[in-house]
């Protein structure tokens, strides 16, 4: 009798669900990008909506998740209840942990969803939870990155750590030799109080942001190699980086630039992540290592991280950059996804349409803090915010005088900011600096369909116009538009002469949108005006040339010469060119160039050096298309690279 009772207890026993399973290793990273490895088995009747959530820090609510990934999607084995997935991860001052939810199709709200209107994944069946996974101590700050101060023989330095305590950046011309060269770093940070609005200063936004360093080294020769780390003896020094001092004697300027580049992420999350970011990030290292130790620098003309109040993003982006940014200053002008939100101080009636929630709540605060560029401009934000700082600049490199200007504040005649370009525009010493270059985030220009940004379109070229043709600024730069697009010179929309077939030549502005590193949220061209709904876009007279195309562009001028090119993500490639003389005169790509619009012309040897080893994550971090994950709902929209024609699908708000 007793061994018939075992035998039923036993096959009962037998009948119970094992529970599922969730395994981490390691449990220590050294750094952020390093992997872990997720394992999961004992899921019973898995369902193409179960799901894999990242949670930093650990005791986050269930739907304070960081991102999430679909096991369907993540594993070939998920059919069998058990599978695997590496995924990288961001130090975030916090320990992370894993849950797997089920999720069921009659649960799907349609109300609740993400920036691309897919719905998000709900919590309401927890099946399983991981240990922590955290970073080793000691290691050294990350985050590292660098910018010009505006000073002679200085080079400001940037990172972020997980306490105040003090850190140094100690510097010299020999790895590893600092012969005293030390500065000590300020440090700062904001808080969730300092956001003015959701998702920013909400619980499902907000992390914490760590503290901000802020040295500089001082000292520096002309056009020297220096050796650098950050840190201290007590919390760990970083890697030794190094970088080539500006030679303010210089001839020669050499310039990466950019709009709108985002960054990507190995998950999805509440919002939008760009791909292609990665991709611009692996052709301008590239060229980096190609230029050796030539001086050169960055310049990313707004919408920079597209964090929009969820902060964790800020790290993935200043983690992807770093290893461009810790080599060269990285320059940075504000656009609508760092500061829009619907109280701003500066909003006319005319703006009402314009300036929206775009920041995501940030109110500017984060980009006001994590970056530190020259000059001292502000606006106060109009609450208990921190002012909105590094809105205008300038400054000298070589033959070129570089402007930044914010497109998001006041620019009106009477503003300080037109006060500040006016006399900055009137003050450049053409002998010393031939060529002006302004940057700046939303175009004046554009033969894409932005009717929304048309009353500020027209304000530009009321009061901005003028100062640009009077002043005689060379080359336009602008973001927003996720598309190269190259003007004539360029007056009151209409084009000036080159000077070619024996007419004489005007020296006027000619404008760039180079907003195409990386977002691919994008408008369709400007259709017909008699037939605004047939898909007919002609290319104006104006416009020599436009595409969808993702990339970027490389400046290089002598003390003669200034050469603008366009490099496309999908080769690394030159695909178009524009070449000014310091008199001004625009040599080829213009309205009387022999009727070849765009022609590329003979490609520098930057262009030609051989493509680098590096892609940040690429054994994770994969281009392309997300898989799609409930039914008769659409997917998140990740375009593909078309490699054969370089366009991509439209969108028609997001910018």
């Amino acid at each position: 009798m007793n061994l018939i009772l075992l035998f039923f207890f036993l096959s009962l026993i037998s009948q119970v669900p094992s529970e599922p399973i969730l395994t981490v290793n390691p449990k220590t990273l050294s750094k952020s990008g390093d992997s872990v490895h997720i394992q999961w088995s004992g899921i019973e009747s898995p369902s193409k909506l179960d799901w894999l959530g990242l949670y930093s820090p650990p005791d986050s609510p269930h739907h304070n998740f960081i991102g999430y990934k679909f096991l369907s999607s993540s594993s070939s084995t998920w059919e069998s209840g058990a599978g695997s997935i590496s995924l990288p991860l961001t130090f975030l001052r916090s320990n992370y942990t894993f849950r797997i939810f089920r999720w069921t199709e009659s649960e799907v709200n349609p109300e609740i969803h993400d920036q691309d209107h897919n719905p998000l994944p709900g919590t309401k069946h927890l099946l399983a939870e991981s240990e922590t996974v955290g970073f080793e101590l000691g290691r050294g700050p990350e985050q590292i990155h660098l910018a010009l101060t505006g000073r002679e023989g200085e080079m400001r330095v940037m990172f972020v750590a997980e306490d105040p305590e003090e850190r140094q950046v100690r510097y010299g011309e020999k790895e590893g030799e600092w012969e005293g060269d030390v500065a000590v770093a300020r440090v700062g940070r904001y808080e969730r109080e300092d956001m003015c609005h959701a998702p920013a200063n909400e619980s499902v936004g907000w992390r914490d942001p760590g503290w901000i360093f802020d040295a500089v080294m001082s000292g520096l020769k002309g056009g020297v190699k220096y050796y650098y780390q950050v840190g201290s003896e007590s919390k760990g020094w970083s890697t030794t980086r190094s970088f080539v001092s500006w030679d303010k004697s210089s001839n020669e300027t050499i310039a990466f630039l950019f709009g709108d580049m985002g960054t990507a992420t190995p998950y999805l999350t509440f919002s939008r992540t760009q791909d292609e970011s990665i991709s611009t990030i692996k052709w301008i290292l590239r060229d980096l290592e190609a230029l050796g130790d030539k001086p050169t620098f960055i310049s990313h003309i707004g919408d920079i991280s597209y964090a929009r109040g969820y902060s964790w993003l800020w790290d993935e982006f200043f983690n992807l950059i770093e290893p461009v940014a810790s080599k060269v200053p990285y320059h940075v002008c504000i656009g609508n996804h760092e500061y829009d939100w619907p109280s701003q101080p500066w909003k006319p009636d005319w703006a009402n349409s314009i300036y929206g929630t775009d920041g995501g709540g940030e109110c500017g605060v984060p980009y006001s803090l994590r970056f530190n560029m020259p000059g001292n401009s502000s606006e106060p934000t109009g609450t208990h915010a921190p002012a909105t700082r590094n809105l205008y600049y300038s400054f000298d490199m070589g033959p070129v005088h570089f402007v930044y200007m914010s497109t998001e504040t006041n620019f009106l005649q009477g503003s300080s900011q037109y006060d500040f370009l006016k006399h900055d525009l009137e003050s450049v010493d053409r002998m010393k600096t031939p060529f002006v270059v302004v940057q700046g985030h939303r175009p004046m220009y554009t033969t894409s369909f932005e009717s929304r940004d048309a009353p500020l379109r027209e304000k530009m070229l009321e009061h901005l116009e003028p100062l640009f043709v009077n002043n005689n600024v060379n080359l336009a730069l602008w973001g927003h538009v996720h598309r190269y697009e190259r003007f004539c010179p360029l007056k009151n929309f209409t084009c000036g002469s080159m000077g070619q077939k024996g007419k004489d030549w005007e020296a006027l502005p000619v404008h760039v949108v180079i907003g195409m590193a990386g977002q691919d949220w994008q408008p369709t061209w400007e259709p017909r005006p008699d037939h605004p709904h047939d898909p007919v876009y002609p290319q104006p007279k104006r416009s020599l040339y436009r595409t969808g195309e993702f990339g970027y562009t490389r400046l290089i001028a002598t003390k003669e010469k200034l050469t603008l090119s366009f490099v496309g993500n999908h080769d690394g490639e030159v695909h178009d060119m524009v070449e000014i003389l310091a008199s001004g005169q625009v040599l080829n790509g213009g309205d009387d160039n022999n009727g070849k619009v765009g022609a590329v012309h003979k490609v520098d040897d930057v262009t030609r050096c051989s493509f680098s080893h590096y892609v940040w994550g690429g054994s994770v971090l994969v281009l392309g298309g997300f898989v799609g994950y409930v039914l008769g709902f659409v997917s998140h929209a990740r375009r593909q690279i078309a490699t054969e024609r370089g366009w991509t699908s439209l969108k028609t708000e997001e910018r």
